[in-house]
């Protein structure tokens, strides 16, 4: 028969309840200590964060192309159809492939023809925020966007506007859809109206974040070293460019201010910018300012997708154009912050629709 030694036993769960009264502290304490820093942080970020920054909005409308289920859904099967290109090698999505944040992580995308364009292709996701498109801005809007790769002989290569609607009014799928987005329309089967409807569908392509929440006013939406990160990405002067809703997007801007460029990329061409669009002097090496939202999974990065490393980029960025050398720290805080600005599609959007299969 087993004799138990009651003392022990009491002594021991003295021993455990002492314990766990420690650890229950101990969280307690911990709990304090990052709610404080929460605020402290809060304090030093938010009302200025709220000022440079806006939320995402849920679509980028425009009063002259209403967003509407019809339009998005032609939009959508168009910017997956290959036979948007002359010999029907690629679509949109090849070099803006919505499951890999709208881009081909290539420098240079290939051509219906194989061949390379000039300049790196852009996320397509929240594109149609910008002020304008392309890295020169040639483009006012996704609507006009829309339809110049189409024609461009190094990209899609259809040789003419009649070509491509003539191929499309031989399907039947493409009579409906287009019945549809355009009802009352004796012939909706236009340039124009294809146009429009991959721009509806590119104007549907947001990806709020949990940045967007912070700034709607949830501070727990960031951890503290995101916040970190957003106090030092305001205070080593990357807003300067890098602001509104799109942290960019919205202005253009000399690559290399303080330093030619080339000599920190290693571009292979010397690309002049806007200037080769406008011959105006003003314009040499003036490029768009890239939105930074889902930045961390569109590299490589630049206008000729020269880097490949986000934060050789960002160190690039900090000496080039704001003279500053920037530390391992900051440039890692930088780095954090930026995947809080990352956000992800619907469920399904980017699937490739079925009914492409059957054409």
């Amino acid at each position: 028969m087993k004799i138990f030694n009651y003392s022990i036993i009491v002594a021991a769960a003295a021993l455990l309840s002492s314990c766990g009264d420690h650890t229950e502290t101990h969280n307690q304490n911990q709990n304090a200590a990052e709610f404080a820093e929460h605020m402290r942080l809060d304090a030093q970020v938010a009302e200025k964060a709220k000022k440079i920054f806006q939320p995402i909005a849920a679509v980028a409308e425009n009063p002259d192309n209403a967003v509407t289920p019809e339009k998005v859904k032609l939009g959508k099967m168009l910017y997956f159809d290959k036979r948007l290109s002359k010999e029907g090698n690629i679509s949109c999505n090849s070099c803006h492939n919505l499951a890999t944040g709208g881009v081909d992580n290539l420098s240079f995308s290939p051509g219906d023809d194989g061949g390379l364009g000039g300049r790196n292709s852009p996320t397509v996701l929240n594109a149609a925020f910008h002020a304008t498109q392309f890295w020169d801005g040639r483009a006012k809007d996704v609507e006009e966007q829309a339809g110049m790769p189409i024609l461009n002989p190094v990209e899609m290569a259809i040789p003419s506007e009649a070509f491509l609607v003539d191929r499309l009014k031989g399907i039947e799928l493409y009579q409906s859809l287009f019945a549809d987005a355009y009802p009352g329309q004796g012939a909706p089967i236009t340039y124009e109206n294809l146009r429009k409807a991959i721009a509806a569908f590119e104007r549907t392509l947001v990806t709020p974040s949990r940045f967007d929440e912070y700034l709607n006013g949830e501070s727990k939406a960031l951890t503290i070293a995101e916040k970190q990160g957003l106090k030092t990405f305001m205070e080593s002067g990357c807003i300067t460019c890098h602001n509104g809703s799109m942290l960019g997007g919205n202005s253009f801007q000399k690559f290399g201010q303080f330093k030619d460029y080339w000599h920190y990329t290693g571009s292979k061409t010397v690309d002049e910018g806007r200037f080769a669009e406008t011959k105006n002097e003003a314009d040499k090496f003036m490029f768009k300012v890239p939105s930074l939202r889902n930045i961390h999974v569109t590299a490589p990065y630049f206008h000729d997708g020269s880097v490949a490393d986000l934060s050789e980029a960002i160190s690039i960025m900090a000496e080039i154009n704001l003279n500053k050398k920037l530390t391992t720290e900051e440039i890692n805080d930088i780095v954090t912050f930026l995947k809080s600005v990352s956000g992800e599609l619907p469920e399904g959007v980017a699937d490739t629709p079925k009914e492409l299969a059957a054409l």
